[in-house]
């Protein structure tokens, strides 16, 4: 049984007019693929992460509900589908990630950039996050993303190094550390950023020391949020992380240098995305 603080409601009238703009336009949210339990709260403030390169990932994590399968052609106008829903939303700061696509030679990293492009041509005075996957630490896809003048790039790390070969299969915990590293290395000026979920069966120690990787790395941004299985198939929720304990990792990595992190059971890592950058000017004007 879930403890007390894990007890937010979903609103699905909030979400009612959200999900009918996206529908028309043809566009995917991470919200709806992953079974958010935030997509109420998100929903009803006009705000959503945008999924593309298709919906289906090439990757078996046992912790995520993204659809698995053999991936689709690209869609050439999603893109442009993707810029139109952030002016239609009236979006002030956007998160765009993706499925990974180990099927495509560039691992969709021109589609990437191709999206902030159109999002940069469309409007003004909007900040744009990229969350990426690994692209198999190929240099000239992380180039070509580093390239395309996102506000921050992220890439989660989702978990500690020990629970690797049981909870995100296909990744390496190393190659994850060092697309942060290399993204950081080609666009000095661009914030990057990580995630990791709790609750997997991790150690105290085992958490301190990813953030101690992450900063070794040039992390600047983190997000730690409470792991929530979204069915009996997928791996089990080993522990319940209390309030105290995630204010006692986001005290932690503060002191570990991290300019911002955003520590809770709801906390993902586009949640409250806006807030980084925010605290980031806040911390540069003083």
């Amino acid at each position: 049984m879930r403890p007390a603080w894990l007890n937010k409601k979903i609103s699905l009238k909030a979400c009612s007019e959200v999900k009918q703009l996206l529908k028309d336009l043809r566009v995917e949210t991470v919200c709806e693929q992953a079974m958010c339990p935030n997509i109420g709260e998100c929903f009803s403030r006009n705000e959503a992460t945008f999924l593309i390169l298709g919906r289906y990932c090439t990757r078996r994590c046992s912790f995520c509900n993204i659809e698995k399968g053999a991936p689709l052609p690209l869609d050439p106008g999603e893109p442009d589908r993707v810029a139109e829903a952030a002016a239609r939303l009236s979006l002030k700061h956007i998160v765009i990630t993706s499925v990974t696509r180990d099927d495509l030679p560039d691992g969709g990293a021109k589609v990437f950039a191709d999206t902030v492009s159109c999002i940069r041509r469309s409007l003004s005075g909007l900040t744009i996050e990229t969350l990426i996957p690994d692209f198999k630490l190929s240099l000239d896809a992380l180039a070509v993303v580093a390239g395309a003048s996102a506000d921050i790039i992220a890439h989660n790390v989702e978990t500690v190094p020990s629970l690797y070969a049981i909870v995100r299969q296909g990744g390496d915990y190393i190659r994850s550390l060092e697309v942060l590293r290399m993204v950081k290395k080609m666009s000095p000026g661009t914030r990057t950023k990580s995630g990791i979920m709790l609750g997997l069966g991790e150690k105290e120690e085992e958490v301190f020391s990813v953030m101690d990787d992450l900063r070794s790395a040039g992390c600047d941004f983190l997000s730690i949020g409470q792991y929530l299985s979204p069915s009996k198939q997928h791996y089990p929720v080993k522990e319940y992380i209390t309030p105290e304990q995630f204010s006692f990792y986001k005290e932690k990595g503060e002191k570990s240098g991290f300019l911002h992190i955003e520590s809770g059971p709801y906390v993902r890592s586009s949640y409250s995305a806006a807030k980084y950058l925010l605290k980031k000017d806040a911390s540069a004007k003083k």
